[in-house]
């Protein structure tokens, strides 16, 4: 199964997604023509670490090039500004300079917080990305954004730095835990939600095979790469259509913060929760059909994700606690909240234009059904 590519285009800071199997080993040979000098400088995590860093410290080798390592703990808590400052030191006392290139190996957390890093560190260095889990290939390590978490919400320190290369090996998918497999496929399924009812009906044909087919899960993250690119083409800061690729998010970060950032949550598992609600909500306002809820249930049923409120272990706060939390969200504007809701699979649009009783009301059932 040979790799494919998928292009960002955005002018001088366009890049290339490579997906498919292999990758890793032949990462010295990928990002050698980037490079002023033969050394890069790879932050990963423990996990991540114990499973491929061997392997990629092989393909970088094969290459030519030669590597330094920085391990941090795994995790969300990770995403924070103390570890930032270890990263941004690391890279300091290591006289990382301006032309040279950092590598984030690892999940959604390493791709986020080394990419805040390469943005800040003397102003902007360029980095490379090699996403490990299906939930890093197919959403968070393409189309630039990068941050830590605070105590006031996830993602709000942060900025756009696009990374020079993205480097999506199908293999390393194998050794993701199955809650993690799933957890990535919330972002795949939202994809086809949101701009692609064809996707959509694909991966109710496929989505239960994936886990055990390489082939199916590289068109899958092919898929969802290529219209990731598409909507970061013409929106790169967020200004309009790449608000879409929030579906599910505003309830998501809202239950994130609620259960601490712990793995109570795991982030794909609050996109899933967030999808099925966003289409419970347009159902409510008679925006579309009320078997696309249905629809969206069934197949996340069918693949073994959680799907309600009542799938999230402990304590959750009451509905006004719940939309307090949906109040800090970054797609607040002048106050307002903003949702994406859905006129139908593969047709959500952006609004400010929801009844609060309404959500009230749906977390309030939620909630009571727990």
């Amino acid at each position: 199964m040979t790799s494919e590519n998928v292009h960002v285009p955005l002018g001088e800071r366009s890049y290339d997604v490579r997906i498919g199997q292999g990758l890793i080993a032949q990462a010295g040979a990928e990002i050698a023509p980037f490079l002023d000098r033969p050394k890069v400088w790879i932050v990963t995590e423990e996990t991540v670490a114990g499973l491929h860093l061997d392997a990629l410290r092989a393909g970088l080798e094969a290459g030519g090039l030669s590597h330094e390592s920085l391990i941090l703990p795994p995790g969300e808590a990770t995403k924070s500004w103390p570890h930032l400052q270890r990263v941004a030191d690391w890279l300091l006392a290591e006289k990382v300079e301006r032309r040279d290139i950092v590598i984030a190996f690892g999940g959604g957390v390493i791709g986020d917080l080394v990419g805040f890093a390469a943005a800040i560190h003397r102003r902007g260095i360029r980095f490379v990305q090699i996403p490990t889990s299906l939930l890093a290939q197919v959403d968070s390590s393409v189309g630039g954004k990068t941050g830590i978490n605070t105590s006031h919400g996830k993602n709000l320190i942060g900025a756009f730095h696009q990374p020079s290369l993205v480097l999506a090996d199908i293999d390393v998918l194998g050794t993701l835990t199955p809650r993690d497999f799933l957890a990535g496929y919330g972002e795949v399924a939202k994809y086809g939600l949101l701009g692609d009812a064809g996707f959509f009906a694909w991966l109710e044909d496929n989505g239960p095979a994936l886990a055990q087919d390489a082939a199916l899960r590289q068109e899958a993250v092919r898929r969802s790469v290529q219209m990731k690119a598409d909507i970061v083409a013409r929106d790169e800061t967020e200004q309009g259509d790449r608000a879409l690729l929030n579906l599910g998010h505003t309830f998501c970060h809202a239950l994130e913060a609620a259960t601490g950032y712990s793995d109570r949550l795991l982030h794909g598992e609050g996109v899933a929760i967030g999808c099925a609600l966003a289409f419970e909500l347009s159902s409510r306002l008679g925006l579309c059909a009320q078997e696309d809820p249905s629809r969206v249930r069934e197949h996340l049923a069918a693949m073994g994700m959680k799907r309600d409120l009542a799938d999230i272990p402990g304590d959750l706060p009451d509905a006004d606690g719940l939309l307090a939390l949906m109040a800090q969200d970054k797609k607040v504007v002048a106050g307002q909240l903003r949702f994406i809701l859905a006129r139908g699979i593969g047709e959500a649009f952006v609004t400010a234009d929801v009844p609060g009783d309404t959500v009230r009301t749906l977390l309030q059932e939620q909630l009571a059904a727990r």
